[in-house]
């Protein structure tokens, strides 16, 4: 049987926070941590605790600095893949549960800080716990979003039961499940969005802690494999810089709305120009509606 609580009694977390004790502070009596316990962190606070706010005032400009690769753009919405890799609207910046004119950027490194909670819980409590740091995304062909690992340490982030039979006799292929997604997501259901309660505790899945460090990058997708690496008005940009030998101005061009401006940028002119023209006031008229 699986049990998921999550204690209250976290306050305001900031840079001065002693977090792994008030984490250990509030896992008191029966909500004790125990070996083989999962422990579930909202990102937030994560983030909080290691100084990642900054001025709302400059979003944009963070959301250029966190961004490695664009993968799309509509109207007011980004999808670019941060620097751990992790693939995210507006590279997971956020500004909700959080003071007003402020922004909080994600953890630079969340298997590290997952890997330092799990490593500072088991120095005051003697305990080995799996650590997950957990945050809220969207899914593509989805309305509505889940929490979902975007670091964790000292338990599996994935299950591999490729080769294995099921009932039936049938081998199971590419059968790949996403665990610590799993369990960040049912810890949800108990922490909620509104509720001051910022981390869980999973009993009952002792099989999966593994007492050492992990990564949750494991859980990102390759490129090569990504068949949606980019959108439909970035591929057209892409096939028209290729065409221009300048697929390496992907990054710059991608932010530029006038068509205009990216065929001069590139330097193509006459009929070139016009074709190359027409492709991307084609693509760019798709990403605005």
């Amino acid at each position: 049987m699986i049990n998921i609580w999550a204690p209250e009694g976290i306050g305001e977390v900031t840079v001065d926070t002693d977090l792994i004790g008030d984490i250990a502070a509030v896992c008191t009596g029966t909500e004790a941590l125990a070996d083989g316990d999962i422990v579930v962190v909202t990102s937030k606070i994560i983030s909080k605790w290691e100084g990642r706010a900054r001025p709302a005032a400059e979003r944009d400009a963070w959301l250029r600095h966190e961004t490695v690769r664009t993968l799309a753009r509509k109207v007011r919405a980004t999808i670019v893949a941060g620097r751990t890799g992790l693939v995210q609207a507006a590279a997971g910046i956020d500004n909700s549960n959080v003071a007003p004119e402020t922004i909080l950027l994600l953890p630079e490194d969340s298997d590290a800080s997952a890997d330092r909670l799990r490593l500072g819980l088991a120095d005051r409590l003697g305990v080995e716990v799996g650590v997950i740091i957990s945050d809220t995304a969207g899914r593509t062909w989805r309305l509505g979003q889940t929490d979902h690992a975007i670091g964790c340490s000292g338990l599996r982030p994935l299950l591999d039961f490729d080769g294995r039979t099921d009932p039936y006799g049938n081998e199971l292929r590419v059968t790949l499940t996403a665990i610590a997604d799993e369990l960040a997501a049912a810890a949800d259901l108990v922490k909620g969005k509104l509720g001051g309660r910022p981390i869980a505790v999973i009993r009952g899945r002792e099989d999966l802690v593994t007492g050492a460090p992990a990564s949750a990058r494991d859980l990102t997708r390759p490129v090569a494999e990504d068949l949606f690496h980019l959108g439909s008005r970035e591929s057209v940009l892409m096939a028209v810089l290729t065409a221009a030998d300048a697929t390496d101005r992907y990054e710059e061009l991608v932010w530029v709305d006038d068509p205009q401006e990216v065929v001069e940028a590139i330097g193509l002119t006459g009929e070139r120009a016009e074709h190359a023209r027409t492709l991307l006031d084609i693509a760019y008229g798709w990403g605005n509606t």
